[in-house]
């Protein structure tokens, strides 16, 4: 890569969409250790008066989470949610299919709902198209979110819920495009349900927002065909439409690993395309957006993810590093940069389970991904501004030419705050750069962040717990407009600002 100045060209009046907040959201499945021994342990001398471990709850309201959703994940399409609610000691002890695991209940939906109160998240509940029916998925809608005089509705507040739950977002199933998938079906008939099932839904509560099953990953045969047909058949009863997707440095390519943020900008252009096709050949003026509503770093090999019929087996407890937080932030940043038809996203998943967070019976683990997500929640607020970056190309294997800075930047107007999101994907170049408004002379940088490190591969321990922190620096001069910053290589930096 040849070393030149690069720039960061920005205009607050730019804009690309506002921000939903919903874009900061997690994701709890009844998966590993994510329920039990994560957020809920009452056992553990951290634990609460709910059993929610008190040094869990603290992290997860450092990152902002705006919602998370329940209770699955390949897990959902086997529960029967009436399995959680009710006497604790009356609760089933069951076979858990998608993990091999052994589910105890003793989380279920109203404890999820006290959690998502302890956190100040906004619930996102999932219902059965595996065994359940669309009847099951209607009952559920009326025992979270009737207010009382029904049968469900009054069994709920015989749980000790009085008051209902108002979930406003349902995602109607989960992968069901995929052969792993309990009760799996193809696409027209998982279309036809999922319509079925979202009709009672809404007669239940007109004011829902219902979220299709899309397809798992870009590497499904059925991909994106199965996204047209399931929206087609259900276009007019649907909110938004799911996305999925993993990834990971599996191939050592750290180089290309860097530039996955252009992998996801083409999922969601796709989606974006079929979106925009199926409304059109509906003839339709409604309008679905997309759900980011899984997406994570996985490293565990799935046929080792299996719990072996046990409680709260430890599987999928992955270690990260700092090339990992730097594909995070890149995620975040395409976010930002497709704010106009991505509206929901739920990082998978939020404690143990290919979580940046990790327990142990006396503490916490903060991985160094945990950052890139605080910094961006934190900060990203208003509209999202479409960013000019001119900067010298890296060469990937997977991708060719992809520039060295990967970047996104927020405005709110009436706050006048604003963020700049930089991502420095170069392994070996540190990178002079120019940081220009160009419509406004009178800003000024606050605080400025940067996550880095010499070694791609460097990750926090027990033992060494903040190798990889999001630090603060020394905050960069603006003159009229202009500022200049050094980025070193393998580097996020954040930019808090505001307008006079």
């Amino acid at each position: 890569m040849a070393s030149s100045k690069s720039q960061i060209l920005i205009d607050t009046k730019r804009t690309i969409a506002s921000i939903s907040p919903l874009l900061f959201g997690g994701f709890v499945e009844h998966m590993g250790r994510c329920v039990y021994e994560g957020i809920y342990d009452p056992e553990s001398p951290l634990a609460d008066e709910h059993g929610f471990r008190t040094d869990v709850l603290a992290a997860l309201r450092d990152q902002g989470y705006t919602t998370i959703r329940y209770p699955g994940g390949n897990f959902l399409s086997g529960y029967n949610w009436l399995d959680g609610v009710g006497p604790k000691d009356k609760r089933p002890r069951r076979r858990e299919l998608a993990w091999q695991s052994i589910e105890t209940n003793q989380f279920g939906t109203n404890e999820f709902m006290e959690f998502c109160k302890a956190i100040d998240a906004a619930p996102m509940m999932a219902v059965n198209m595996g065994t359940g029916t669309i009847q099951s998925a209607s009952d559920l809608v009326e025992y979270c979110n009737v207010e009382g005089g029904t049968y469900w509705s009054d069994l709920r507040a015989s749980h000790g819920a009085r008051d209902p739950h108002d979930v406003r977002y349902w995602c109607v199933g989960n992968e069901m495009d995929g052969p792993w998938q309990i009760g799996h079906l193809d696409a027209v008939t998982y279309g036809n349900k999922a319509l079925e099932a979202a009709k009672m839904m809404k007669w239940q509560d007109p004011t829902i927002k219902t979220i299709l099953c899309g397809s798992s990953n870009d590497y499904m045969p059925t991909y994106p065909e199965w996204d047209r047909t399931a929206l087609e058949i259900a276009w007019e009863h649907m909110d938004y439409h799911s996305m999925h997707y993993y990834t990971a440095n599996h191939d050592g390519d750290t180089t290309s690993y860097l530039a996955s943020a252009v992998a996801f900008e083409r999922f969601v252009n796709t989606l974006e395309g079929t979106l925009r096709y199926v409304k059109a050949k509906r003839r339709s003026k409604h309008d679905v957006y997309l759900s980011w509503d899984e997406w994570q770093v996985w490293y565990s090999q799935m046929d080792l993810v299996q719990g072996n019929w046990t409680e709260a087996p430890h599987i999928a407890e992955d270690v990260y590093s700092l090339e990992d937080a730097l594909v995070v932030a890149q995620w975040l940043n395409v976010f930002l940069r497709k704010s106009n038809v991505l509206k929901i996203a739920c990082v998978a998943q939020i404690v143990n389970v290919i979580s940046w967070l990790q327990t142990r019976n006396d503490g916490l683990l903060k991985q160094p991904s945990y950052y890139s997500f605080k910094l961006v929640s934190n900060l990203a607020r208003g509209e999202a501004l479409d960013v000019l970056v001119k900067a010298p190309l890296v060469e990937t294997k997977q991708y060719d030419g992809v520039p060295a800075l990967d970047v996104s930047a927020s405005y709110d107007a009436e706050a006048k705050t604003g963020a700049v999101f930089i991502v420095n994907r170069s392994q070996t170049e540190t990178l002079v750069t120019d940081v220009v408004w160009q419509d406004t002379k009178g800003v000024q940088i606050e605080k400025a962040w940067q996550l880095a490190d010499s070694d791609a591969k460097a990750f926090n321990s027990w033992d060494a717990p903040d190798r990889v922190v999001a630090k603060e620096i020394t905050v960069p001069v603006v003159e009229n407009g202009r500022s200049t910053l050094t980025l070193p290589p393998l580097s996020f930096t954040v930019l808090s600002t505001r307008t006079a």
